[in-house]
């Protein structure tokens, strides 16, 4: 519930506090006052949308606190303090705008999402929402109750998914032809690696094995001068044995000679098989101009390998692992396809027998829902209009199932029937759209409701009817209304008057005499006239009747 709502600097509103109470709080005032500026307020605090217009000049920004009754929803209550909300915004004259949330600072989109929790706004513009086809489909689901809703929840989240899925089997055939192209590419990449097989390191190896190749001769000289030096003079071998013999003599007496043979010794040995080592590599070069030239080719092949995939060959062998892994992986998009193929076409069937559910439920409600319509819109003043709740199909499935919902309208006997955005009359409109949420109000748990000019164009019997339906309507829940009517204005539970002077709007609480002057003023615009005193006294003490469950004073004296 709002508790109050606090206004500054907006429009001709420079510093403005509204406590409002349960049951019906009615605002009145002279045309251009500054009523609408108040829902305005209220609006701009639930997120709606801002304009730099909208700060009042010289107040550098328009700001608004609106503080609630916190309900319980979840939404709601993580943002409660004390079991109190407190909703700001500001708006500069730049523009830029911002958002609090019980003084934590927020997105203007929290304030919008938490908006509809606590607050719904009836205006001339809110009506153009009514009218459409989705929002009284939905207004018939609601009606249906909550086990036709979860049916319409289940549908729609099972749409979505048929939808989701020909979407992907459009897509995936749309890539067709460029998937079979990459493919065709990958396979032959793959292929032609693999064929080389190409091995970690092999480069080094064959470079060494062109090196050898490709300077035999010059090889084979230097094994021989190498070779001539270790037999120059004698065997090398040999005469170190010699030198490690006598070494080996002579440590008999001094252990340090016994130290020189023994490394003469080593080298006598080392000497023999570098020796025989040279020998064997000597042996081992041999001229081999074919090995050597398939050496050079498969260099040759290992470089072009580089240039197409990757430096060396861990570049080549790593390429050949993600191509691979990609050519698994559209292996596995006609896998994937076809699976998505028989999910589509099983969930087809599903779909259609959800949607059929959905239709019976609303066939069903169809008529109900009419009827309430319609005696609602009869006790509002309008004896002789009808309502219907018409549901014409489609060929095709949509989100909302195979039908829509279309509430046509007929404002008397012999007047045909239309649908409500052509109903003409600006009045039957606001009595029907009251009509639509007198029966809603048994559908949500919103404790707020604001009716902005919901007088429009409608005068007093059918005002009357207007006010008795909105005292109804408050007494489970609060309702604000902004009306120019007198007969709307007396149901009030509370009446606050909006009053302009020098271009600042003010508002006070009106009770007794000065409340019986505002609505003989609304009644003939004279609020000293004594007829239109009469008048209002009238109304005042007819609507405390009407809301006590007693008969006026009037109809007393008359059975006395």
């Amino acid at each position: 519930m709002l508790l109050e709502l606090h206004i500054a600097g907006l429009g001709v509103i420079e510093d403005l506090d509204l406590e409002l109470h349960p049951g019906l709080n009615v605002l009145t005032g002279e045309t251009g006052a500054g009523k609408t500026m108040i829902t305005l307020g209220l609006g701009l605090a639930l997120g709606g949308r801002a304009s730099s217009v909208l700060a009042r000049r010289g107040a550098g920004k328009a700001r608004v606190e609106a503080r609630f009754a916190a309900p319980p929803s979840p939404s709601v209550v993580e943002w409660a303090e004390d079991g109190e909300l407190v909703l700001a915004r500001t708006v500069g004259e730049d523009g830029r705008s911002s958002a609090r949330i019980g003084g934590q600072i927020v997105p203007i989109s929290t304030l919008a999402a938490l908006g509809p929790e606590l607050v719904e706004v009836h205006g001339q513009n809110q009506h153009q929402r009514l009218l459409s086809a989705s929002a009284q489909t939905e207004f018939l689901d609601r009606f249906a109750g909550r086990d036709h809703l979860a049916s319409v929840a289940e549908y729609r989240e099972a749409f979505d998914r048929l939808r989701r899925l020909r979407l992907r089997l459009e897509e995936l055939d749309r890539e067709t032809r460029e998937r079979e192209r990459e493919k065709d590419l990958l396979a032959y990449q793959v292929r032609e690696i693999e064929a080389a097989g190409v091995r970690v390191g092999e480069l080094v190896d064959l470079a060494a094995e062109e090196g050898r190749l490709g300077h035999t001769e010059r090889l084979l000289e230097r094994a021989a001068a190498a070779g001539d030096a270790l037999a120059s003079d004698g065997a090398a071998a040999d005469r170190l044995h010699e030198a490690a013999t006598a070494l080996r003599d002579a440590g008999t007496v001094d252990p340090e000679a016994a130290v020189l043979g023994e490394r003469a010794t080593g080298l006598a040995e080392e000497a023999a098989e570098l020796a025989r080592d040279l020998r064997a590599w000597r042996e081992s070069l041999r001229s081999d101009p074919a090995r050597l030239e398939e050496i050079r080719e498969r260099v040759h092949a290992i470089r072009g390998l580089e240039r197409k995939y990757g430096e060396g060959e861990e570049g080549i062998l790593a390429f050949l692992q993600e191509a691979s892994l990609r050519l698994e992986a559209l292996a596995g998009v006609d896998d994937e396809r076809s699976a998505i193929e028989r999910e589509a076409q099983d969930l087809d069937g599903v779909v259609a027998a959800m949607a059929s559910r959905v239709t019976e439920g609303r066939g069903a409600a169809a008529p109900g829902l009419a009827d309430a319509l319609q005696n609602e819109v009869r006790q509002l003043g309008m004896e002789g209009a009808a309502v219907r709740v018409d549901l014409p199909g489609d060929d095709q499935l949509g989100l909302s199932g195979r039908e829509r919902a279309e509430l046509l309208f007929s404002g008397g006997p012999g007047q045909p029937e239309l649908p409500l955005s052509r109903v003409a009359s600006g009045g039957e409109l606001s009595r029907t759209m009251l009509a639509c949420r007198s029966v809603m109000a048994d559908l949500d748990d919103v404790a707020t409701l604001v009716f902005d000019e919901v007088d429009a164009g409608i005068g007093g019997r059918a005002g009357t009817a207007v006010g008795k339906r909105l005292s109804r309507l408050a007494k489970d829940r609060q309702v604000l209304v902004v009306t120019h009517l007198a007969q709307i204005a007396c149901f009030a539970d509370r009446h606050a008057r909006v009053r302009k002077e020098g271009g600042v709007a003010t508002v006070e609480a009106l009770e007794g005499e000065d409340r019986v002057r505002e609505v003989a003023r609304m009644l003939s615009g004279s609020p000293g006239s004594r007829s239109a005193t009469e008048h209002a006294e009238e109304l005042l003490e007819g609507a405390s009747a009407e809301r006590d469950g007693r008969a006026p004073a009037a109809a007393r004296r008359l059975r006395r």
